[in-house]
């Protein structure tokens, strides 16, 4: 993208006046200590430009009360407890960790299960092992937090009806940005037909369309992610409602994107306390899913290339159950389908650089 179109772009989806922080909620699965959950949020939250209104938790790659508490834990080692955290939905709308167990020998086994099991932590051992059901605990069981317990407590409130209140309150200016599984921004839309079109748009990391890699996760199922595997039928909710602007980060660009020992050497030069979180508690080398979608929303001239596609995902309950499912103009069904913005490849330096530099810096405002 030349660097004109890219300023315009920027320009153009950045309609405050200069000076003004830009309203964002972060809904995401809080799995923690560290990890791309954490730093996601942490971009946002480290950012001048942003005004974050609250962080509203969904069961992903963790459990909701788990992902609360670490959570917590998070906004008081960086010194950002004016942010509430909001408990979301603990389970999907309509998928089931029994279901999908008992489906598994009959679909095939996934590389990463979330809450309902663990998997590989870190490319290293990706291409070596598979999820297991069995290393799952109890949805309302938090264990002890390796970064110690949190003083702070959630607000009283769920999150779908936070996400309402909050967009009302301040009607076409907020951006969702949908880092997990999108059961509680389906929730929001039973509730309030008319959330979507009051928002500004969502950003979203999830779905996978032709990721280049060998990676085995990937390179086998093309079509397969995570975030929309999980609750599918939300994703379906989320991608037909009236957004102003739906953006997603794809796997295909997430994969371009890694956490390296060397970003944790430059940020480790950091005394300010993001940095030493982030420092105490890295959980590996892997992607950086959920950050670069942060700093997409931050700064767009980071995203060299996307593609404009209708987007779907696949309801049927056999070996695709949760598989991104896309359209040209053309081709589209007569259904609904929404027009997104697909990420597929980034500006990588400038993209380290600018996650580098929030990571150092000190808590916004202090």
């Amino acid at each position: 993208m030349k660097p004109v179109l890219s300023a315009l772009l920027a320009l153009a989806l950045c309609p405050f006046a200069v000076g003004e922080k830009r309203l964002v909620i972060v809904d995401q699965d809080g799995s923690g200590p560290g990890g791309s959950n954490q730093m996601a949020m942490m971009v946002l939250l480290q950012s001048p430009e942003a005004q974050v209104l609250g962080l509203t938790m969904v069961t992903g790659n963790a459990w909701r009360d788990e992902e609360v508490q670490h959570t917590l834990r998070m906004l008081e080692l960086i010194g950002r407890t004016d942010v509430p955290v909001v408990p979301g939905a603990v389970f999907p709308l309509v998928r089931t960790q029994q279901g999908t167990r008992l489906a598994t020998p009959l679909v095939g086994k996934v590389a990463w299960l979330g809450a309902w099991g663990l998997g590989p932590l870190d490319l290293e051992h990706q291409a070596a092992s598979t999820a297991d059901f069995s290393r799952s605990h109890d949805p309302y069981f938090v264990p002890p937090l390796a970064e110690g317990a949190p003083h702070t407590l959630p607000l009283d409130q769920d999150a779908a009806h936070f996400l309402i209140a909050q967009v009302h309150a301040h009607p076409h200016q907020v951006t969702i940005c949908a880092f997990g599984p999108l059961t509680n921004v389906a929730l929001a839309l039973a509730i309030d037909p008319h959330f979507a079109e009051l928002t500004q748009g969502i950003v979203l990391m999830g779905g996978s369309l032709d990721p280049q890699t060998n990676d085995p996760e990937f390179s086998t199922n093309p079509r397969h992610e995570f975030n929309f595997w999980f609750d599918p039928e939300a994703v379906h909710i989320v991608l037909r409602a009236h957004w102003p602007r739906i953006d997603v980060t794809t796997v295909d660009v997430s994969i371009k994107a890694q956490f390296t020992q060397q970003m944790i050497d430059e940020i480790a030069k950091s005394p300010n306390p993001a940095a030493r979180y982030i420092t105490g508690n890295s959980q590996g080398l892997y992607y950086m899913w959920d950050e670069f979608s942060a700093c997409s929303w931050l700064d767009p001239s980071i995203v060299t290339k996307e593609r404009l596609l209708y987007m779907d995902i696949d309801l049927s309950h056999g070996p695709s159950y949760g598989d991104t499912l896309t359209w040209t103009a053309a081709s589209k069904p007569e259904t609904g389908v929404q027009l997104v913005h697909a990420q597929v490849d980034l500006d990588l330096a400038k993209f380290n650089k600018m996650f580098i530099d929030l990571m150092k810096g000190p808590p916004v405002g202090k």
